[in-house]
């Protein structure tokens, strides 16, 4: 299978003050075409700062990071957004749908920055919304949503660019168990589709539905496991 994602000694350190702190250590790690991983880890361990640099949200200090083998540590921050728009869709844990905007209206935005006309933006986000089962809410806006609803608008947002890795951070944390549990369910469908999929969390009930686990540590990576 081909490599979407793959990190090489990949590091990456802040600064407070003058002091230089270590948040990732030496990450070594590959995704393959329609592999579905969790990424493991308690508060502070490294994983949501694995997620921005996949997600080329943020640089690496130094290693190398490939996606869809392209190397991206020496992109412009014009050609990491296009990246970001063409590759990866993310689904986040607080949902970031615009309050002021329909359903549709927020699946179609990455349609409308890349230039999509109208008509056809229209067509793939409702289409995009068909595939989660929400097109009878197309037309409401977030505060007539539930929780899981606003998720599921959330991942047909990702979807609608069809990208080739769909990232989501910690994608049940606002949710309660049975909306939560649909959410897990929708991300299972979409994988036996062919979506590759990679999501943190700290949960590890959710992580056990994903068929591949990775525990990070004190910005380190443990074990792997396989179904």
């Amino acid at each position: 299978m081909k490599k979407i994602v793959e990190c090489r000694n990949l590091y990456k350190n802040y600064y407070q003050g003058k002091i230089e702190v270590p948040v990732l250590k030496n990450i070594n790690f590959v995704m393959e075409e329609g592999d579905y991983t969790a990424i493991i880890g308690p508060s502070g361990s490294g994983k949501s700062t694995l997620m921005n640099l996949i997600g080329c949200l943020d640089k690496a200090t130094s290693g190398s990071l490939l996606i869809d083998e392209r190397e991206v540590g020496s992109l412009t921050e014009n050609e990491l957004a296009d990246l970001r728009l063409e590759k990866i869709g993310f689904v986040f844990q607080n949902f970031q749908l615009l309050g002021g905007q329909t359903a549709l209206e927020n699946v179609e935005l990455p349609l409308t920055y890349a230039d999509v006309s109208r008509k056809i933006r229209r067509e793939r986000a409702e289409q995009a919304l068909a595939r989660v089962g929400l097109t009878d809410r197309m037309d409401f806006l977030p505060n007539q949503l539930s929780g899981g609803q606003k998720q599921r608008v959330a991942i047909a947002r990702a979807l609608v660019n069809n990208p080739r890795i769909v990232l989501a951070d910690e994608p049940t944390g606002a949710l309660d168990s049975h909306s939560g549990a649909q959410v897990m369910d929708l991300f299972e469908e979409l994988n036996a589709e062919g979506v590759t999929v990679l999501m943190i969390t700290h949960d590890q009930g959710i992580a056990g539905r994903a068929r591949n686990r990775v525990e990070i540590r004190d910005g380190e990576l443990g074990r792997v496991e396989e179904d």
